[in-house]
Parts: C-alpha cells; sequence; structure tokens
C-alpha cells in the first residue's frame, strides 16, 4: 500500500510526574485552576490529541478541540475514542473540581452516546461536563459535546469512585 500523500504531526508533553505529584496535596478545584493558569502541566493527553486549552469552576469543567484530520477514522470523522476522551475528561475534572485535598477519583464506567459525526467542518468542539451528585464513595457527572453551532454531537454520563489519597512522606 502506497500513500498518496503523507501527512505529519509533531507534538511535545511535560513530565506527568510533576503533575501527578501535586494530587492531593490541594483542593481538586486549586490543582485544575493551576493547570489551566499553566503553574502546573497539562495531562500529556491533551498534548496527544491537541486540547485547546480548559476551563473549570467548581462542579463544572469544559475542555476545547478543534478536530483535524488526525482525529479521523477510515470513516472520515472524528472517532469516537477521541470524543469518548473528551466526555470523560470533562466528566472527571467537573468531578475532581468538588474534591478537598487528600482525595482523589477514578472512573468506574462512561455510557456515551453518539448523536451526529464530527468533522473538520464541526467547528471547535466544546465539551461542557458537571457533576450530577455526589456521596461519600461515588459521583455522577455528566458531559455535553457541543460543534461549533451549539448542536448537540454527544452526551455521557460517567459514575466515579472517590477515596482517601494515601499520605506522601
Amino acid at each position: 500500500m502506497t500513500l498518496a500523500q503523507q501527512r505529519t504531526r509533531t507534538f511535545a508533553w511535560s513530565d506527568p510526574a510533576q503533575t501527578a505529584r501535586a494530587i492531593g496535596a490541594s483542593s481538586g478545584i486549586e490543582m485544575l485552576r493551576a493547570m489551566v493558569a499553566g503553574e502546573l502541566p497539562p495531562p500529556p493527553i491533551m498534548q496527544a490529541l491537541g486540547f485547546d486549552g480548559f476551563e473549570v469552576e467548581e462542579g463544572r469543567a469544559a475542555f476545547l478541540l478543534t478536530p483535524q484530520e488526525y482525529h479521523y477514522n477510515p470513516l472520515g470523522s472524528v472517532h469516537g475514542g477521541v470524543i469518548a476522551t473528551l466526555l470523560d475528561s470533562a466528566a472527571g475534572c467537573s468531578v475532581h473540581s468538588v474534591l478537598p485535598a487528600g482525595r482523589g477519583y477514578t472512573s468506574l464506567d462512561l455510557s456515551v452516546k453518539y448523536l451526529r459525526p464530527v468533522t473538520v467542518h464541526s467547528g471547535q468542539l466544546r465539551c461542557v461536563g458537571g457533576v450530577l451528585s455526589q456521596g461519600r464513595t461515588t459521583a455522577l457527572a455528566e458531559a455535553r459535546l457541543l460543534d461549533a453551532a451549539g448542536r448537540l454531537a454527544a452526551y455521557a454520563t460517567s459514575t466515579c469512585m472517590l477515596f482517601d489519597l494515601p499520605a506522601s512522606g
């Protein structure tokens, strides 16, 4: 198989250990705000997929991504895994934003509904996540992926397990 036209992409990322060391030392909202402000590096997945940035407030997180050809599946639209990553990031970070210092989370599940194809013609995507319910051991969050025209392209719910982080020292 020969490629008619080869395209390349180069990206860089920061050592994720720097951010990992900060987990639990401050509240979730403080840690996420430090990432938004550039005081802590964002997770490498943001550079790998080419996220345009993100915003956070307590109980809410939003991620931006402009679809590119390198996001495509063989059908000529953005791969469902890229969309699921956006949805998981927004839902998970909305949960992270309500956690006090010393508490962590991990996704237990992610249920995604794909509603319309996403392509480079969709314009910049905005994925907004919010906490629906928070208990002592689990939290439920949702995320909505909107295209540049404000149309809902995908929707997800996520259950996250909440836990105490091990003491560092």
